[in-house]
């Protein structure tokens, strides 16, 4: 993929929760500059290095590769910025898109929200019953700036 649109929102009760199971993401960033942001990623088995231009409205540039396990696991422990981004990812079908539930852990612990990729940014959204507020203009809900601002340390 060379273009990522793609919405946030919030999640307002735990009913996606029945009968999903979810994966362990770590991540980290190698450049969190706001024109440019390089994420290394494992998500279960598989890792991933994915390069991403600056957000306009929904949409932005994205590369991604995939990279073996063992390189990223390094580049997360001995490069990434602190603190990695910890979470789990829940992949949930609903009106023909799929909806990612993210459960933070760690700095972030506290923090869910859910993200669903469009193919375009007029695409109509049929959202479950369960997705609140969209965020995806508030930058604090970036991955990239969570780092650096973790939900833990948000004021109440």
């Amino acid at each position: 993929m060379t273009r990522e649109i793609e919405h946030k929102f919030l999640v307002r009760d735990d009913s996606w929760k029945d009968g999903a199971t979810g994966t362990l993401c770590r991540q980290g960033y190698l450049s969190t500059e706001k024109k440019r942001v390089v994420r290394v990623r494992t998500l279960g088995e598989s890792a991933f290095v994915t390069i991403k231009g600056l957000t306009k409205s929904l949409s932005r540039l994205e590369f991604e590769y995939e990279i073996p396990l063992p390189d990223a696991q390094r580049l997360l422990d001995e490069l990434c910025a602190r603190p990695l981004i910890e979470k789990t990812r829940y992949r949930i079908d609903h009106g023909g898109l799929s909806w990612e539930v993210d459960v933070f852990h760690g700095e972030n612990e506290g923090l869910v929200v859910v993200e669903v990729e469009v193919p375009s940014e007029d695409t109509p959204l049929k959202k479950p019953p369960w997705v609140g507020e969209e965020v995806s203009s508030d930058p604090r809900y970036f991955n990239s700036n969570l780092v650096s601002n973790p939900y833990s340390r948000w004021p109440s």
